[in-house]
């Protein structure tokens, strides 16, 4: 009976659902031995109900008419029944047209979380989903499709406590973050929630942070110099404006110092504002410069602020840590949109187009930023390529530093951490960022040991743009002489530290003594500096940074003592300075 009964049901399901037209055919009654399938066959030949499925039945037995059954098909052909066709999605990153799609959690395995919809209702790909954990709110990143109309995600937030079952809306579009001015002052985490307990950030503009990079027509092809008003970057290895800019440092050296002079600079002079994210950062180093910005007036809490702050700390998952770099990107770039218009084909401005501002981006450390990248992919078990990273590491890092450029009216520049592995600059993951970089800045222990800051190695230090036919032939030349006296200095000490100052020659004399004056002129007071160091920070014009050079390689400062030139800004104040000193030593 239970057999009876299974046929009754799967018959009544096909003739309800997937009735199938034939042309009536004379059918030769079959000798039916079995008493129940007799009744069977009798009963449904004179309702003429599924009277297809059970000729299979008993003509091929039930196995093989399971099979041939819609309810048998294979889990491709049910995806993929056109029965609702989702609507076509001309533009990448588009928000996808309808009303919310639901789904239900269907497996949780760490970071990485499945999730069933219906057959009609799948999600794209880097579409943000979201459930709740708790009390709290989860962001779900799709990226897979994996089949049986399940898409596999990646978390934003920590699983603990999640169980299947749990509803999913799909949000139709890219996980979407607050920009514009509101931002600034800020912070907020990957999924752009303000995490700086000060209310939420009152803005109705929300941009998606997957994008494409501007259009090759857009981008300002001229290379054209950043000046940040610190001497030894301008003159010897400076910035482009749009660049790339690879940070390099050990702990105490003056990174933060030196971040946080670059923003104040440039937020002074040329009106632009920049925006920090921390990927895998450690919460007390966040929370440190947090603090260390109020206090230096970069954040003010009552007033305008010129940083916006975007932290994806070391103890979030990597989904976040692979995210967050594209969040503050999107901050950078800021882009001017209702929430309800997400398609790249509404009327989008950015901030660094707005006013053609230079938009600072700080990323540290561009390392995690791949790291995370990393653990995703193992995640979602994709084959690891060179030593364990990512088989798209080259187009992950591609697609963010494509979006880091110069368009014809601004700018975004970014400031990279970059943490080499055992030293080893061919590891996958330094050399793919190398390959991006436009310069380098090499924070030096033992430059800082000397009490020279900023401590910027400056034969170490390396820049593209120095090119007589980019810089100019006065600017380039100037650079030239003073790293080769920087050099001649270098290979003159061990002979000094063996046989002493009065067994060189004099001409050796001469190079030891503007070597020495140019060192110390490297060093500047920082602004941000102020309150520890008691002496005005200076941001000194590119044009007084390279006459100021040149007068003391041409010798034109050799009555000064090497003193004048320690922590000051152009050669006006060292002479001021030095004045000061012979007078002060006549008087004693």
């Amino acid at each position: 009976m239970a057999m009876v009964a299974q046929c009754f049901y799967i018959a009544a399901l096909e003739q309800l659902h997937w009735p199938i037209k034939r042309t009536p055919k004379p059918r030769k009654q079959k000798e039916i031995r079995n008493p129940a399938l007799n009744y069977l066959w009798a009963t449904s030949r004179s309702a003429s109900v599924g009277t297809g499925f059970l000729d299979r039945v008993l003509t091929h037995g039930i196995a093989r008419s399971l099979r041939a059954s819609a309810y048998a098909r294979p889990a491709f052909q049910r995806a993929f029944q056109p029965k609702v066709v989702l609507p076509a999605i001309s533009q990448r990153f588009a928000s996808t047209e309808g009303g919310a799609k639901e789904g239900k959690i269907h497996q949780v395995i760490g970071a990485v979380v499945d999730v069933k919809f219906d057959t009609d209702a799948l999600p794209a790909i880097l579409n943000a989903l979201n459930t709740t954990n708790g009390d709290n709110k989860l962001v779900l990143e799709v990226a897979q499709h994996m089949g049986e109309n399940v898409v596999r995600c990646i978390a934003m937030d920590g699983t603990e406590g999640l169980v299947r079952g749990k509803k999913v809306t799909d949000t139709g579009a890219p996980i979407t973050i607050p920009v514009g001015p509101a931002t600034l002052g800020r912070i907020m985490n990957v999924t752009g929630d303000p995490i700086d307990e000060r209310g939420p950030i009152k803005t109705d503009k929300y941009a998606p942070i997957h994008a494409d990079a501007p259009l090759f027509v857009d981008q300002s092809t001229s290379a054209e110099v950043l000046v940040t008003g610190i001497k030894v970057v301008d003159l010897l290895a400076p910035y482009a404006r749009g660049g790339k800019i690879g940070l390099f440092g050990g702990a105490g050296v003056g990174k933060t110092v030196f971040i946080q002079e670059l923003i104040n600079n440039i937020a002074k002079a040329h009106g632009g504002f920049s925006v920090f994210t921390g990927v895998g950062e450690r919460t007390r180093e966040g929370n440190d410069l947090y603090h260390e910005m109020q206090e230096t007036g970069v954040i003010n809490l009552d007033g305008e602020s010129k940083v916006a702050l975007v932290f994806g700390q070391m103890n979030e998952p990597p989904g976040a840590r692979a995210r967050v770099a594209l969040t503050g990107l999107t901050v950078a770039e800021v882009r001017y949109a209702p929430r309800r218009c997400l398609t790249p084909a509404d009327n989008l401005q950015y901030f660094r187009d707005e006013e053609g501002q230079d938009v600072l981006l700080f990323i540290d450390n561009i390392f995690r930023f791949t790291q995370a990248g990393s653990e995703v992919s193992a995640l979602l078990g994709r084959i690891p390529s060179a030593v364990g990273y990512q088989p798209t590491l080259a187009v992950d890092m591609g697609i963010m530093q494509e979006r880091i450029t110069t368009t014809r009216k601004g700018s975004i520049t970014s400031v990279q951490a970059v943490y080499v592995p055992a030293d080893d600059l061919t590891d996958p993951a330094p050399a793919t960022t190398f390959a991006h970089l436009d310069a380098t800045t090499v924070l030096s222990r033992g430059i800082s040991e000397l009490g020279i800051y900023p401590a910027v190695d400056p034969l170490d230090s390396k820049s593209r743009l120095l090119d007589p036919r980019v810089l100019g032939d006065d600017h380039y030349g100037t650079a030239t002489r003073v790293q080769q006296i920087l050099q001649e200095y270098k290979s003159l000490q061990d002979i000094i530290a063996i046989l002493g100052m009065d067994e060189l020659s004099e001409q050796d004399k001469l190079t030891v003594e503007r070597a020495r004056k140019v060192q110390r002129f490297l060093s500047q007071p920082f602004t941000v500096a102020q309150v520890f160091t008691g002496i005005q920070g200076t941001l000194v014009d590119l044009k007084d940074t390279i006459r100021s050079f040149k007068a003391i390689i041409n010798g034109e400062a050799d009555d000064l003592p090497e003193g004048a030139f320690y922590m000051v800004g152009d050669i006006e104040s060292a002479r001021q300075k030095g004045e000061k000193i012979l007078a002060d030593l006549e008087k004693s």
